[in-house]
C-alpha cells in the first residue's frame, strides 16, 4: 500500500475552453491534500498524493474533458471561435460533487488500491452490504481495482447509489491512510516450502486477528497495521 503516489496530467485538451492557469489554481484550493508541480508549456503538470486523492482528482477531470466532447459534437456545426472563459468556482465545486455521477444518476465509479478493498471486504463487508436495488460489481487489474455501484430497482433513486459511493470512499480513505503491506517471499519455490509457511501463517493468525494476510504461489501478502504486520513478518520469518 503506498503512502503517496505522482501522476502526470496532461491539461492541454483545457486550453480551448479555460485559462489553464485559472483551473490548476482552482484544482489547488479544491484539493489540498495534493501537491502540484510547476504547469508546463505543452500542458503537463505532475501531481502528487494519496492514492484515493489522485483517483478523486483523475475521475473530476475525466468527466470534465468527457462533457467538453460532448459540447463540441452539439455546437460542431458552429464556425466561429469559442473565447476563452475563466472558470467560475461556483460551476466547479458542482462538478466536483458529481464528477462521477452517470447522464441518468444510476452509476458510479471508485477507483480502489487493490491492497485496501480486499482488506475492506474481509474486516468491514457492511461496507459493500447493499439492499436489492443497488448492486455492486468489480474488475481487479493488478494494482487497482474498480468498483461499480448501479441502481437495478425498478425506481430510479441516484441518492441511493451515492450514498453507497460515499460510503465506500470514505472507508477506503480512512484505511488507505493507515494500512501497510509486507511481502514475504517463499525461499524455495517448492511446494513443502510453501506448506510450511502457509502452516506458520495459521497457527500465528490468531494472535493478529487485525491482518490480513493473502497467499500466492511465489510469495505471501500481509497486510495492516504497521506494527502488526512488523511484528506477524518477524515471527514468520524466524
Amino acid at each position: 500500500v503506498f503512502s503517496s503516489v505522482t501522476s502526470v496530467l496532461n491539461m492541454s485538451i483545457f486550453k480551448d475552453q479555460f485559462v489553464l492557469e485559472d483551473l490548476i489554481q482552482e484544482l489547488k484550493k479544491k484539493s489540498t491534500a495534493l501537491s502540484f508541480g510547476p504547469l508546463q508549456s505543452n500542458g503537463h503538470i505532475s501531481v502528487q498524493g494519496s492514492f484515493p486523492a489522485i483517483t478523486l482528482l483523475r475521475d473530476f477531470l475525466l468527466l470534465k474533458a468527457k462533457s467538453l466532447s460532448e459540447k463540441d459534437e452539439r455546437e460542431e456545426s458552429k464556425s466561429h471561435q469559442r473565447p476563452k472563459k475563466r472558470l467560475q468556482q461556483h460551476g466547479l465545486t458542482t462538478e466536483m460533487n458529481n464528477f462521477v455521477r452517470d447522464a441518468d444518476g444510476e452509476k458510479q465509479v471508485v477507483v480502489l488500491d487493490t491492497d485496501t478493498y480486499y482488506y475492506m471486504k474481509y474486516f468491514f463487508p457492511s461496507t459493500f452490504l447493499v439492499n436489492g436495488d443497488v448492486v455492486i460489481s468489480d474488475i481487479t487489474d493488478g494494482d487497482v481495482t474498480t468498483v461499480y455501484i448501479e441502481n437495478a430497482g425498478s425506481r430510479s433513486d441516484a441518492g441511493q447509489v451515492l450514498r453507497v459511493k460515499e460510503k465506500i470512499e470514505n472507508q477506503s480513505i480512512k484505511l488507505h491512510n493507515i494500512l501497510r503491506k509486507e511481502r514475504i517471499y517463499f525461499e524455495e519455490r517448492i511446494r513443502d516450502e510453501k506448506w510450511r509457511y502457509e502452516c506458520v501463517c495459521r497457527s500465528l493468525k490468531p494472535h493478529y486477528p487485525s491482518v490480513l494476510i493473502t497467499h500466492y504461489d511465489t510469495h505471501i501478502d500481509v497486510i495492516g497495521n504497521p506494527s502488526e504486520v512488523f511484528e506477524f513478518t518477524k515471527e514468520v520469518s524466524n
